[in-house]
């Protein structure tokens, strides 16, 4: 068994950020690290107990490269809009996220492990209408695994982006088209320790007691 952190869950709970610029591209990911880390995630809340979840995890140079393609033909109109927004605001930070993204954009293929989470949806595909209950049986499980990771000493930032290409990567990971694919992972030891709890609204601004 891997050696944990020393972490209070608060201190697990805040500190678990998005690392894009500071993932260890140099230094190998142990298969069984990750292993470890989903046991812990699959213990995560899935509705009525289904488990129709699967995480596919990519080490295959060749498969990460056509990945990473695919994630950057996507990424660079989003990029755009989101650095011009960034602009007309004089938001630095949204500038500093902008470029973090980018660079991980740059260099996804060089990230030693991506993880996939994704979810049985049948042949008839994703419900029309509210979606929670399908998403809620996935995503607790893959923030559960960002947490597990990162109590082992390895960074993993949320994307989204290489979705716009799903059955692209569908086909490169022989995905059935049964089931949805809800995140991308990318997985790696990170350099230094700083992380900190990131700048939120204040929660009287977003919190409702009985009501709006």
């Amino acid at each position: 068994m891997s050696e944990l952190l020393p972490l209070n869950p608060d201190e697990l709970l805040t500190g678990t950020r998005s690392v894009r610029k500071r993932l260890d591209l140099s230094r190998p990911v142990p298969l069984e690290i990750v292993r470890e880390s989903l046991e812990v995630a699959l213990q995560a809340p899935t509705g009525s107990n289904s488990q129709t979840w699967h995480w596919i995890v990519v080490t295959d140079p060749e498969k990460k490269r056509k990945i990473a393609d695919l994630y950057r033909a996507s990424f660079a109109p989003y990029i755009a809009m989101q650095n011009e927004a960034a602009e007309k605001r004089g938001d630095e930070t949204g500038k500093r996220v902008a470029a973090s993204a980018s660079y991980l954009a740059e260099i996804l293929h060089e990230v030693p492990v991506l993880v996939i989470g994704a979810i049985f949806v049948g042949k008839g595909g994703l419900p029309t209408g509210n979606q929670a209950g399908v998403w809620g049986s996935l995503l607790p499980g893959a923030w559960s695994l960002q947490l597990a990771l990162r109590a082992r000493g390895l960074g993993s930032a949320w994307t989204t982006l290489h979705l716009a290409y799903e059955r692209e990567v569908a086909e490169i990971l022989g995905i059935p088209d049964t089931v949805a694919q809800g995140v991308l992972l990318p997985v790696a030891y990170y350099t230094g320790n700083t992380f900190k709890p990131a700048p939120r609204k204040p929660l009287d601004e977003v919190l409702h007691v009985d009501g709006w």
